[in-house]
């Protein structure tokens, strides 16, 4: 295609400079964890090659080195081509290729551009396509994150939300159903729930590994393995998965591995379970945290900055509000994934780049906010318990206990009418004779309801 300036400065060559110029859209390269993981799988196809006998020793070893630079994240700065660029990912491949030549050149004391002693596509891209690898790269990349950044992270959020449940276990609060008075449970039951629910979210996030498990690399072209080696996909995913720990196996079809996204639409599945998880959790707390004066305040949020330029004193939830926002965020990335998946056409999807986007944003975002959550908001969570007894002492649904002694229509009567003329429910009970002193207060013992009877 003729001569092309490059940066002196850089590792990338006339390809990737290309693509630079071509798609000048977004602004955003590549995710940096996609760039690792595109080392990662590079590392493993030169030590592959190399014990296949492809490649010499020598020069195997040399790619492997510079392809692990990239891997570990050192050379991330040498990949700048946009997001919105050829959908196989063809020009990170090919920028990928051409930098660890490049690296290869200067370890080995030659030119770098000398092509010297490795080949970007003869040697680098060896057994390779654009179109086995990128999707190759994706699924352990993806993995890696969710299994090493996410999991983790909600597993932190776990912890905090378990410790406040055991602290909370006999705050007696009021319970909620449509927005309106339930019978009690205690706050620590409440929150018991919220940390089981990050713990849900904690597996899910395991498993969105588990569904990446199988790896394109080895059907090159379109599936059929062409310019490739019977050993070299196996060899691969071996080499991998013992690095990583990740169980990666070759793909049981080579040609759905490569023509369909559909396990990174069930990931992006598993990230909006996720998000309804956490934005569930956010918007609980900070109802819960309403006030000071005239919410609900049962719960005293962290005071983390000042909440209005013209209100002083004013403190807002503000954990909440980036955690529900990360929350939409990730929905959005992730109905993005499912519309890229199905428009994968014949033998390959072309949406590649913009899913691997997608995916490590979402994961990124929810693991960063699920951490700062956990330790700006959930950590400093108080329990206001004079106001959790205010609202169960007030509240009509204890009147639920009354219906094994007085039956429901009676009970829904005297409900009614401590309601309509601002009394008590143990005031209407005693004023129409329905129990007697002992037994009523026994039975509107809030911490009798928190529990099947015995």
């Amino acid at each position: 295609m003729g001569e092309m300036d490059v940066p002196a400065e850089a590792l990338y060559g006339a390809s990737t400079r290309r693509a630079v110029l071509n798609f000048p859209i977004s602004g955003h390269p590549m995710p940096a964890a996609f760039i690792r993981g595109l080392g990662l799988v590079k590392w493993a196809c030169a030590t592959a090659n190399g014990e296949l006998g492809r490649l010499p020793p020598e020069k195997a070893s040399l790619i492997a080195q510079a392809a692990m630079e990239v891997g570990e994240g050192g050379l991330t700065d040498q990949f700048p081509v946009d997001v919105f660029q050829t959908g196989s990912g063809t020009s990170s491949n090919m920028n990928a290729n051409e930098v660890i030549a490049n690296r290869v050149s200067q370890l080995a004391g030659r030119p770098v551009g000398s092509r010297e002693p490795a080949h970007p596509n003869d040697d680098v891209n060896l057994g390779q396509s654009s179109n086995d690898i990128i999707p190759t790269a994706l699924h352990v990349s993806v993995a890696l994150a969710a299994a090493g950044d996410l999991a983790p992270a909600l597993d932190h959020l776990a912890g905090h939300l378990r410790r406040k449940a055991d602290d909370w276990e006999t705050v007696v609060k009021i319970g909620r159903t449509h927005l309106m008075d339930a019978t009690p449970l205690t706050l620590g039951q409440e929150f018991s729930g919220y940390a089981a629910q990050a713990a849900k979210a904690a597996g899910r996030a395991r498993a969105c590994a588990e569904k990446l498990c199988e790896l394109a690399v080895g059907g090159t072209a379109v599936g059929t393995g062409i310019n490739g080696h019977p050993g070299f996909a196996e060899n691969v995913c071996r080499l991998l998965a013992d690095k990583t720990g990740i169980p990666f196996r070759e793909a049981a079809n080579h040609f759905e591995a490569q023509a369909a996204r559909d396990d990174c639409v069930a990931v992006a599945g598993e990230l909006t379970a996720i998000a309804a998880a956490l934005a569930k959790i956010a918007n609980d707390i900070r109802l819960l945290g309403s006030g000071p004066r005239c919410g609900l305040g049962e719960l005293r949020l962290p005071p983390t900055q000042p909440g209005s330029s013209i209100m002083p004193g004013k403190v807002n939830p503000v954990m909440s509000e980036m955690l529900a926002q990360v929350c939409l965020y990730a929905n959005g990335l992730a109905n993005t994934v499912a519309m890229a998946g199905r428009e994968g056409h014949f033998e390959l999807n072309v949406n590649l780049p913009l899913i691997a986007h997608c995916l490590h944003e979402a994961v990124t975002c929810l693991a960063n906010g699920s951490r700062v959550f956990a330790d700006r908001c959930v950590a400093g969570l108080e329990a206001d318990e004079e106001q959790c007894a205010q609202s169960v002492q007030r509240s009509l649904m204890l009147v639920t206990a009354l219906n094994p002694h007085i039956g429901y229509d009676r009970a829904a009567a005297v409900a009614k009418r401590a309601f309509q003329e601002n009394k008590t429910l143990r005031e209407v009970v005693l004023e129409e004779g329905l129990l007697d002193e002992q037994t009523l207060d026994r039975a509107l013992d809030p911490m009798t309801m928190i529990k099947p009877a015995e």
